[in-house]
């Protein structure tokens, strides 16, 4: 389908959307968004295959030169990279300008939810997960150390939650000589918190730590609102609860802010290969940033019908009225340069650039936000993060494809602001240059260690064996790699201004290793971590109020920036070390269990993130990242004979096995075995065999492939 003069060939049902959903309520007709379509491909689409092209260029050389110096040193790789251009000279210090950034991004620090944007339910409940109740997440989940509950209401168990949570009070809201333990009544007086006892009452250690209350008598209120660390924690009081009954002051619940921002995803969770799976995703995202979206769908009989949450209304101690922000601030990650869509084709039928599309389409969809009640921002902005840059040219592309979306829809310069994903190795060694780049929209900055850890395979694939995957992780370079990522965030003047992120927990059913272990990111100074579930949201925002980020940060902004590229350049190779056969077998059942698992849904279902069983039957949250570094640790070891093609086939097959005996109970699950020759396994199969020469090692071009053909 053709609109009237335009050279382009849409897909039927991206039209209809565009006409009838998109621009509806917009000041913007269907011909003026066809003719910028137009010309936005016309212009950028030259330039960004140029740039493709010099990816594959590097890589060439990089390929020559690793095979000519295997045993190079750090030293000898930063000359080389200088001289072909694959690091850049470094620029003097500046400062970002972005302007117009929401407090959850500039000045709260929180947790980030990450999300398929295909699946309405899941956005949904990420959106509504500004908020999450700590009690049920204690009861419900092993944080405690406990395992999981049963089906019957555990009374000892509740008693741990409440015990847990009053220490957790005192810690973090102290009372003047009482402890939360003591406390049987919570109340508002002469506008200040009050918690009492029989006989005596205590006011908190920083009174200014309340800020709000709900009720019809503040004597007897129904919430109360106290903050910290910029994060709002709500006293639910009210006796007629399971718990609220036997809790000596009636608290019924303490509803934690959890998900400060959530990235609804279009990229690495998600399997978009056409026009229709792109629409299903586009629909969504207008819906979220235009604050309308539902979904229905039946529980235990009952249609329920979920939608976004609506603000609520409190009182601040002088009686004044506000809303409380009860959705997390949403950005959309586009996809990459790489990959090209059937949903809009030239006019000789060569599919056009997924993430121009992509680019428009975001836009336009947050200018609903912009012009409408601001559910989303505030400040009047439009959030993208754009993943898979490598190099400050890529992120330059980038800002200008922002500034001519702008100058066409008659937005000021600027409103959308963008975050880069530090995931590709030469964005790494480049990152000062990457956010100048992007200077003026900048908002957002995070470290991957699964899409950086494949990219490090891949860049340097005929440099030698990698070590497994499980010690690339402890080598010193992905040390300096998050390192590096704060210092040069905060020398560019990112503190009050943007977000410096931290990865993914990726084991979301073990909430106890995730309360231990994800303190590190505050701790690193970081201000926002990736985290896969509303109720990991509510575990990681503890951490948050455990740790000041903002002092984290002046501390580390006050220190010269240590020189660590030498380190992030030291490549993790085996370096001549000997594996026994068992630990070869094992690394690559592992890794070839992980693709598998995933590849079988995103390939048969479309299914683009999934839960995944590893070897020790710990499920792992699985998405093309980390499809991306199993694939390329394996082709790895096949091109220097760590494991021999024969080995690798028969260990596929075998794990092939394991996944459909781990699949058996869906009903819309096809086996891989007896027979091996279906369109997953085929995939799969080409990812390993194939992976030396997939472009920086991404799995999307054979993804693509087989689930269309699937389809």
């Amino acid at each position: 389908m053709r609109p009237p003069a335009i050279p382009l060939i849409i897909a039927p049902n991206y039209q209809l959307f565009v006409e009838q959903e998109l621009l509806q309520g917009l000041d913007i007709s269907a011909e003026k968004f066809w003719q910028t379509l137009n010309v936005l491909l016309d212009e950028f689409s030259p330039r960004q295959a140029a740039l493709l092209a010099r990816r594959d260029e590097l890589q060439s050389q990089l390929d020559v030169w690793y095979r000519e110096n295997p045993d190079c040193s750090s030293q000898q790789q930063e000359s080389f990279l200088r001289e072909i251009g694959y690091i850049v000279p470094e620029g003097e210090d500046f400062c970002i300008t972005s302007e117009n950034v929401d407090p959850e991004i500039a000045d709260i620090a929180g947790p980030q939810l990450v999300v398929p944007i295909s699946n309405a339910r899941y956005a949904l409940n990420a959106a509504n997960a500004r908020y999450g109740s700590l009690f049920n997440i204690l009861y419900g989940t092993d944080t405690l150390g406990s395992g999981l509950p049963g089906t019957d209401f555990d009374l000892d168990r509740a008693h741990a939650v409440i015990k847990w949570t009053q220490d957790w009070l005192d810690a973090t809201f102290p009372l003047v000589d009482m402890s939360h333990s003591e406390v049987t009544n919570y109340r508002i007086e002469n506008n200040q918190f009050c918690a009492g006892t029989f006989d005596r009452q205590a006011g908190l250690v920083s009174p200014s730590a309340y800020v709000r209350y709900r009720g019809n008598d503040p004597a007897r209120p129904r919430r109360i609102v106290l903050k910290n660390n910029g994060l709002h924690v709500i006293l639910h009081i009210d006796s007629s609860t399971p718990i609220g009954k036997f809790h000596p002051a009636e608290l019924a619940d303490i509803e934690m802010e959890s998900a400060l921002s959530a990235i609804m995803d279009l990229e690495d969770s998600v399997a978009a290969v056409d026009a229709r799976d792109k629409v299903a995703a586009y629909r969504n995202m207008l819906g979220l940033l235009r604050g309308d979206l539902e979904e229905t769908f039946t529980r235990d009989g009952k249609t329920i019908v979920r939608a976004m949450n609506k603000d609520s209304v409190y009182y601040d101690p002088n009686g004044k009225e506000h809303l409380l922000k009860r959705r997390a601030l949403l950005w959309v990650r586009n996809v990459g340069h790489l990959m090209t869509n059937p949903t809009v084709c030239d006019c000789r039928g060569n599919e056009t650039f997924e993430g121009l599309l992509d680019a428009i389409t975001t836009v336009v969809a947050g200018m609903h936000d912009l012009m409408g009640a601001r559910m989303n921002s505030s400040a009047g902005s439009i959030y993208v993060v754009k993943p898979k840059m490598h190099g400050p040219e890529e992120v330059a592309l980038t800002d200008d494809i922002f500034s001519f979306l702008e100058e066409a829809f008659g937005l000021p310069r600027y409103t959308v602001k963008i975050g880069i994903m530090d995931e590709e190795k030469r964005t790494s060694v480049n990152l000062k240059e990457c956010i100048r780049a992007a200077k003026n929209r900048l908002a957002f900055i995070n470290t991957g260690f699964l899409d950086r850890t494949g990219d490090e395979i891949h860049t340097a694939m005929h440099a030698g064996a990698f070590l497994p995957k499980h010690r690339i992780k402890q080598q010193k370079w992905i040390a300096a790699y998050e390192a590096r990522n704060v210092e040069i965030g905060l020398q560019c003047g990112l503190r009050g201004k943007a977000q410096i992120g931290k990865g993914m927990w990726a084991m979301p059913d073990r909430m106890a290793g995730m309360l231990e272990e994800k303190v590190a990111h505050p701790l690193a100074g970081a201000n926002c971590a990736w985290v896969p579930s509303p109720s990991a949201a509510t575990i990681h925002a503890l951490h948050y109020h455990q740790v000041d980020v903002r002092a984290i940060q002046e501390t580390i902004a006050q220190e010269p920036r240590r020189d660590r590229l030498s380190d992030l350049l030291e490549i993790p190779l085996l370096a001549g070390e000997n594996l026994s056969h068992e630990e070869i077998i094992r690394e690559a059942e592992n890794n070839a269990q992980g693709i598998l698992g995933y590849v079988v849904r995103w390939v048969d279902q479309g299914v683009g993130c999934s839960k995944v069983p590893d070897i020790d039957n710990v499920a792992l949250m699985e998405d093309r990242a980390t499809c991306r570094i199993s694939a390329q640790m394996m082709a790895n070891w096949l091109l220097h004979g760590i494991i021999s093609p024969e080995e690798m086939q028969r260990v596929m097959q075998k794990m092939a096995l394991v996944v459909d005996q781990q699949n058996a109970g869906d009903a819309h699950y096809s086996n891989m075995a007896p027979d091996f020759n279906d369109f997953a396994f085929q995939a799969a199969m080409a990812l390993v065999f194939q992976g030396t020469d997939l472009p920086s090692g991404y799995t999307e071009p054979i993804l693509h492939s087989y689930r269309k053909a699937a389809k």
